[in-house]
């Protein structure tokens, strides 16, 4: 605009302020004289406050965190809804029930969107869900003017406003579709319009506190016809939000999409409830983890995804499945479904075949542990009678895909890292399938294997070499520079040792020796590790 206002900005500014003038003094005006009883006192201090937040508050609050913000609006309106149906006379029992489960619809709109607004909470359709918030205010302003009316205690002016104030809010939907499509000065012009007509209900909210201690007037009683609308009028503006939620069961519900926080966690099939299976499974199908598409395109209904995910329990191969996923629009149709997605929507099904997917997380532990503990059973000191300083046995668990063998570290070494890659680089020097570098040693393992029994233990002088019964003994050098060598255990992760391991540095920091005894029969592959001190830097092969 060049730092100029051009005519129709100008001519809405001037009628703005005008306009806002004349609603200030309405607002401004003093309370009648009298003496309200203590919950008409109440109400109007509340009314008050909301003009206040209205004209000035809002803005010292917006500096506030959302949620205080959510949360002073929540309680401010319940306890007026509540002291309306306190204090207006609304002449008949239906009318007051008809008004307390309107206001109670739109404060529970009112939440909903406040917890969708502060992210925790997702509604399905923001859409549906700002008409139904819209519908819920015009029908508590209805019928809370319907109720003032009744009364009698307030002037035609003040329902004239409150009037207008259900014109404003009709028409703040098909204006703001109308906005959008705007451009330059017409933008601002509406603006302007949004401004001002927010006001008329500042002036309504006003004008009810001001005439609360008004004495009655007399109301007209109207004629059987009138009242027949009436109660048509009252029935409507009470079902109506309430209709407008109620979808067809084949409505596209999505209260369970992939950035829902209630599928950040999905918990083992043990640990839900029955009544929360279907909603993990819901999560799991919409799920983009890693990038990928969901099972059921975004558009399909939650009933719609879980009838496909029964249908998809009948199946008998994957090609089938492939057939409906295909049918359904799925964008990953030739993966096929896993059993442990299918387990929620299906338990009876996928249990005959897989029964560990049944258990909770902490069966699964339970299992897990056992089926350690059952491995290291089977491991036996080959040295019974050897006690050693320390010593530990155990089965150590390789990766399944393969792997190069297990370490002998320092795992207090600064170079531990460079060095363990330096030892794996090594391994396949020569036939003892021993790997050093520093502080670091990778012990290989001869057979095709995916765990072996491993007994370590530690001396103070090198122990006979008793090869006899070995199929291959390796001596090697070894540092130890912050007192501590060990061999790596499985913790939380599937590799390492199925038992604590000690440390076998013994002496502390300094030089040793690591002598490995490795043996292969049917039933599996043993390793003895033997550490000892030692300043020799020869790798010795005492059998091969």
């Amino acid at each position: 605009m060049n730092g100029r206002l051009d005519t129709p900005t100008t001519v809405a500014l001037i009628v703005a302020a005008l306009v806002k003038a004349a609603f200030l003094w309405l607002i401004l005006r003093t309370p009648v004289r009298g003496t309200p009883d203590r919950r008409a006192k109440a109400l109007r201090t509340l009314l008050y406050v909301t003009v206040a937040y209205t004209l000035v508050l809002r803005h010292p609050i917006g500096l506030l965190p959302d949620a205080v913000d959510e949360v002073l609006t929540l309680v401010l309106w319940t306890a007026i809804h509540v002291l309306y149906l306190l204090v207006i006379r609304w002449r008949s029992p239906t009318s007051r029930a008809a008004a307390g489960a309107v206001f109670a619809v739109g404060l529970a709109l009112f939440v909903q969107d406040a917890l969708d607004r502060l992210d925790l909470y997702e509604v399905g359709s923001s859409g549906l869900s700002s008409m139904a918030s819209t519908l819920s205010v015009v029908a508590a302003t209805v019928l809370t003017v319907v109720g003032q009316r009744r009364d009698g205690r307030w002037s035609r002016g003040t329902l004239i406003a409150g009037w207008s104030s259900i014109g404003v809010y009709t028409l703040i939907l098909p204006l703001t579709l109308i906005a959008k499509d705007l451009r330059g000065d017409g933008v601002v012009v509406t603006l302007i319009f949004f401004d001002v007509a927010m006001l008329v209900g500042s002036v309504w909210h006003a004008a009810t506190a001001r005439e609360l201690a008004v004495e009655d007037r007399p109301a007209d009683d109207p004629p059987p016809v009138r009242r027949r609308v009436n109660r048509v009028l009252v029935a409507a503006v009470t079902v109506l939000p309430l209709a407008v939620l109620i979808q067809p069961e084949q409505a596209a519900y999505l209260t369970y999409s992939s950035g829902s926080t209630q599928c950040y966690d999905q918990p083992a099939f043990g640990d839900l409830k029955p009544s929360e299976r279907d909603a993990t499974f819901l999560c799991r199908a919409r799920g983009r983890d890693g990038g990928v598409p969901p099972m059921f395109p975004d558009s399909m209904s939650d009933q719609a995804v879980l009838a496909y995910g029964r249908v998809l329990c009948r199946t008998q191969d994957h090609d089938e499945q492939q057939a409906i996923l295909t049918r359904a629009g799925s964008e990953r149709a030739a993966w096929g479904v896993n059993a442990w997605d299918l387990v929620y929507v299906c338990p009876e099904t996928v249990g005959a075949t897989r029964p560990d997917l049944l258990r909770s997380t902490a069966e699964t532990q339970e299992d897990y542990a056992d089926s350690i503990a059952e491995a290291n059973a089977k491991c036996r000191d080959p040295w019974p009678r050897t006690k050693g300083v320390v010593r530990a046995t155990a089965n150590y668990f390789l990766f399944a895909d393969g792997d190069h063998g297990y370490l002998v570290h320092d795992p207090g070494d600064a170079a531990f890292e460079e060095e363990a890659e330096q030892a794996t680089d090594r391994v396949y020097d020569d036939s003892t399938r021993i790997g050093v570098a520093g502080s670091a040693a990778l012990v290989g393992h001869l057979a095709d294997v995916s765990d072996l029994c491993l007994t370590v233990k530690a001396f103070r002088t090198a122990p006979p070499a008793r090869t006899a019964g070995w199929d291959q003994v390796s001596e090697v050098p070894l540092i130890s520079r912050s007192g501590r060598l060990t061999v790596p255990e499985m913790g939380e992760g599937e590799v390492g040792a199925g038992a604590p391991m000690p440390n076998l540095a013994i002496k502390g920091k300094g030089r040793y020796r690591l002598r490995v005894y490795i043996r292969v029969n049917d039933a599996a592959e043993e390793h003895l590790v033997v550490v000892f001190p030692g300043t020799s830097s020869k790798m010795l092969k005492l059998k091969s």
